[in-house]
């Protein structure tokens, strides 16, 4: 019996879908401290990029790429972390945040460090239409 994909509850708590790819959905993860988005591979039951095929890992690594490039000129980047930690949420997810060197965190990683500070619902409107404008999503 397979089970069919859904979101991790904690991804959709913390989280304001944008989109979907080939592959992955596309989340803004809700700190307005940081741009901070999240790629979710649309396949049930799966915590390592490992446990994908082959052809979804390829998949996965372009859509990766894509995003970070497309944020980096967006956000105009120092830097952009890309991360699959997984130890709180098992669900194979792909943070993808853009950093500062005067960012509140730098240059530690932002994961856990402050409470999160939500987005105002004029932020998430502008930040996501900002984002499927230079994604062409």
């Amino acid at each position: 019996m397979t089970t069919t994909f859904q979101l991790h509850p904690r991804l959709k708590e913390d989280c304001i879908a944008i989109g979907r790819f080939d592959l992955c959905q596309l989340l803004m993860m809700n700190d307005s401290q940081y741009p901070w988005f999240i790629l979710v591979p649309e396949r049930a039951d799966i915590k390592e990029i490992y446990q994908l095929s082959k052809s979804e890992r390829h998949t996965l690594t372009e859509e990766s790429s894509y995003l970070a490039e497309n944020l980096a000129v967006l956000y105009k980047a120092d830097k952009i972390n890309i991360a699959a930690i997984g130890n709180l949420v098992p669900q194979l997810h792909i943070h993808h945040v853009v950093r500062y060197q005067s960012d509140k965190a730098w240059p530690a990683p932002v994961w856990g460090r402050f409470a999160a500070v939500p987005y105002t619902q004029q932020q998430i409107i502008d930040n996501i239409a900002h984002v499927k404008e230079q994604l062409k999503i």
